[in-house]
Order: structure tokens, then C-alpha cells, then sequence
């Protein structure tokens, strides 16, 4: 190793001394065309996250997880939680879509999606720019003893990123209250009382992971980090140095006659956010930015120099052989990912038309009346879902079949008039206690529009064991 502190151990984080401590990194500012088309992707994943949740689609959040009701729309489309087998389908799509990406294109989703990178850019990053100035700058600020200069900087940074955490916060929570409940937690946290405590622990998390973790996460934790070399082969296109032309590298050492376009100038190690020297290869904790590209590429425009020394492309391509696109691995993850669409777009059809879901009352599952005969009765409390995705207007009544006239429904306003969209109230089921046997009965719910039979739903009424 050489004296120059970014020339890296061979066999050692650069995120890590000698004596295990951790090397805070502060990666210098890059301009060029990757970094602006990295910053247009922050700021439209920023733009989804915070507007998803403000958007409606008929009528309601574009995505709105209603857990006390049990009720989740989803871009216009309403499912309930006996609809979780279909999670099934949503899970395995993603799995296998990242899958596919990254036998394609490496761990781009790291570089150019993860929020991780994207809040820690847009955010953090850009605060502490602002109050404590650029990397060297930062770099010289943590090196200086302690003062009260020192102590305002940084306590000035860390209100700013309690600030931006805070909102990263509430921007997660308007996806389960709606987004005018979640942003006036603040000032009324006795509304949603369980909803604030997690605001301010998802609050304290993301201070921690973006404000200090950081890089640490996407090396040591981040699963997707550990297993993204399995989906990768030789022809995925990843960040790379070309040895063949850079090497040997300018130096004292060196015959000019035959040393390579590399001056080390260790400008891609700078401005690297995982600290890396992407000219020793593909490594793990390369997370696809792109920024040591931009960075390179400014040295050799500089020294007249072709850019492209460190470039997007394939190890085929970098050895000089040719990439295959088509090939069986990202062909066979497309194959899962297509099906698993299609799992779920057949299962969403058969959502279509007129569909009934009965969801028991979450407080207590029956309640015990006493009637005038001093005879026990027992009422449960269930909340009707009608949902509707054609235009065709309904009046539903409904009949309870085998119940030989013992157990009561109590609905208001039937009939209940139906349009395209979602409707939901409430229905109790009053019946005495000596028809229930080991504490339940089965009894079938018709569903009748304009007097035609629609569906029979089943229904099973709890009470106390005997």
C-alpha cells in the first residue's frame, strides 16, 4: 500500500481501521450525465412515495391499508384479508422482478431505487452540504476537537435530520390513516395515539439508518446485498474498469511508453458512497450509482483521454467478447415473474362483479343479551362489504337459509342500493344460545338483487362453549 489514504487494504473494509473501528465515510460531490439521470429517478420515487398516498382512484388513496377494517385498496382495486392468499402473487412477482433486474442490469435497484439511497441522497446528503459544507470540509469538521462552534454545527444538522426523518415518517403512516390524519399527528397525538408511537419510532429508525448506518446497511445488513451475486453471471451489466486499458497505471514507476489511461487519481474512490476501488473488479458492496463513472470520465475529458475507462457494461464485454442478452437465467426469472402476473390478474377477475365479505367486529367476537324469559341470547356483530366493479346498479336483500327461523339478521336500510365502487355497513346476528353446538353454528347467508338469487355466503355465528 502506498502512503495515500485512499489506496485501500487489500483484505479490509474501507469503512473499517485497523482496529475494527468504523471509518466514517465522506464521499466527494459528482456532476455529469449519470448523476442527473440518477437525481430525475430520486425525485420521481420521492414524487410516488409521498403523492401515492394523496392520489385517489375511485374515491379512495391510490394505496390505503386500512388495517382496523381489514380493507386495502390497491390502484383502484379493494381487497379484504381473506383475499391474503393473493399476497402470494405480489410477493413472488417482486422477488422474481428484482431477480430478473439484477441478472440483467447487477444491483441497479440499489444505486437508483432503494430508498436507503434515494432519502440519504435527496435528504440527508443534501443537509449536511448545506450546513457543514463539502466532503473536506465535513471530513476536517470531524477531525477537530470539540467547540461550541463545533457542537452548533452539529447539533443544527441533526434537528434538520430529525426534520426529514420525521416527514420520511409520516409519509409511511398516511399509507395506513389518511394523509390529513397522519400529518396533524403532531398536533394532536391523542387522535391516533397507537399511530404516533410508531411515527416516532419509524422516526428514530430512519435517524439512525440514513442519518448515521448509512453504508453500513447496504455492506453488513441489506439482505439483497448478500445473495445479489447468485442471480448474476458474466453477462449482466454492471459498473466496471477496463484493466486492459487503464493498466499500468501512471506513476514514477512506470515507463511512459506503456503505462494505461488510469492516473490514479483515486477520484472514483472518493466520490464512491460505499468507500470501494471499483479498478479491483465486481464487489459486493458496489452498489451501481454510477458516480465513480461520472468521476472518471470528468479525469479523462480533463487529460484528453476517450471516456468510458469505468463504464456500464459486462465482464464479456469488458475481456472483449460479446454480451449475450437473450439468455436461459433473466429468460427464466421473466417466465416466474410473467406468471405470477397472470396468477394474479386471473385471480383479480374473479373479484369482478358483485362480491359480499362478511368481517366479524374486531372488539369482541359475540356478546351475551338477556332477553325477558331470562333466556340467554347471543348477538354477533359483523360488518358487510359489497364491492362492485361494473356499472350495473343493485338492490340487495338478504335471507338466512337453514336457520329454521331462530336467528335473527339486523340490517338498516334494506334494500341496500349498490352502484360500482364499494359499500359497507353494519349487520348483527341475534339467535339463542341452546341452537350453537361446541360454541358455533354454520348458518348460510342468500344475497338476493331484485329478488334473483346472487350468491349464498356462509356465516358462522360464535357464542360461550357449553
Amino acid at each position: 500500500m502506498s502512503g495515500n489514504k485512499f489506496d485501500l487494504h487489500d483484505e479490509m473494509l474501507a469503512t473499517t481501521s485497523e482496529d475494527g473501528h468504523r471509518v466514517y465515510l465522506h464521499p466527494e460531490d459528482v456532476i455529469g450525465k449519470w448523476r442527473n439521470r440518477r437525481t430525475f429517478f430520486y425525485l420521481f420515487w420521492i414524487t410516488i412515495y409521498f403523492g401515492l398516498s394523496w392520489f385517489k382512484i375511485n374515491g379512495n388513496p391510490a394505496i390505503f391499508l386500512n388495517l382496523p377494517a381489514r380493507e386495502f385498496h390497491l390502484f383502484g382495486a379493494t381487497f379484504f384479508a381473506h383475499d391474503a392468499p393473493m399476497l402470494f402473487f405480489i410477493f413472488a412477482g417482486f422477488t422474481f422482478f428484482f431477480a430478473f433486474l439484477t441478472s440483467m442490469w447487477g444491483r441497479v435497484w440499489c444505486g437508483w431505487g432503494c430508498p436507503q439511497t434515494v432519502f440519504i441522497d435527496i435528504f440527508f446528503q443534501t443537509i449536511e452540504r448545506l450546513v457543514e459544507g463539502k466532503a473536506g470540509k465535513r471530513a476536517k469538521l470531524d477531525r477537530s476537537p470539540w467547540s461550541i462552534k463545533k457542537l452548533f454545527i452539529k447539533a443544527t444538522k441533526w434537528l434538520l435530520f430529525t426534520a426529514a426523518a420525521m416527514l420520511i415518517a409520516h409519509g409511511f403512516i398516511a399509507y395506513f390513516l389518511t394523509p390529513q390524519e397522519a400529518y396533524l399527528l403532531l398536533l394532536d397525538p391523542s387522535q391516533h395515539p397507537s399511530a404516533f408511537i410508531i411515527m416516532l419510532f419509524i422516526t428514530a429508525l430512519v435517524l439512525f439508518d440514513f442519518g448515521w448506518f448509512r453504508e453500513q446497511f447496504c455492506i453488513i445488513a441489506c439482505p439483497y446485498g448478500r445473495i445479489q451475486a447468485i442471480f448474476q453471471d458474466e453477462h449482466s451489466y454492471v459498473v466496471s474498469y477496463e484493466p486492459k486499458r487503464g493498466e499500468p497505471r501512471r506513476g514514477p514507476d512506470v515507463d511512459k511508453a506503456v503505462e494505461g489511461d488510469c492516473i490514479n487519481c483515486y477520484h472514483c474512490v472518493k466520490v464512491c458512497p460505499t468507500g470501494i476501488d471499483i479498478r479491483r473488479g465486481t464487489q459486493m458492496e458496489c452498489i451501481g450509482c454510477t458516480a465513480c463513472i461520472d468521476a472518471c470520465d470528468a479525469i479523462m475529458t480533463k487529460i484528453g483521454k476517450p471516456t468510458g475507462l469505468i463504464r456500464y457494461d459486462s465482464e464479456e464485454a469488458i475481456d472483449g467478447r460479446k454480451t449475450k442478452i437473450i439468455r436461459f437465467r433473466p429468460l427464466a426469472y421473466a417466465a416466474i415473474l410473467i406468471a405470477c402476473i397472470i396468477g394474479f390478474v386471473i385471480t383479480s377477475m374473479a373479484k369482478q362483479g358483485l362480491k359480499l365479505n362478511l368481517i366479524r367486529g374486531s372488539k369482541t367476537p359475540y356478546q351475551v343479551i338477556s332477553t325477558a324469559d331470562k333466556k340467554p341470547e347471543i348477538m354477533n356483530h359483523f360488518r358487510v362489504f359489497l364491492s362492485s366493479n361494473d356499472k350495473t346498479e343493485y338492490n340487495i336483500n338478504f335471507k338466512l337459509k337453514n336457520s329454521n327461523g331462530l336467528v335473527t339478521m339486523v340490517i338498516p336500510a334494506l334494500p341496500m342500493k349498490v352502484g360500482k365502487g364499494n359499500t359497507k355497513t353494519n349487520a348483527f346476528f341475534k339467535f339463542p344460545a341452546d341452537i350453537l353446538k361446541n360454541g358455533n353454528k354454520i348458518v348460510e347467508l342468500e344475497m338476493y338483487n331484485n329478488g334473483k338469487l346472487l350468491t349464498t355466503y356462509p356465516v358462522v355465528l360464535l357464542g360461550p362453549l357449553k
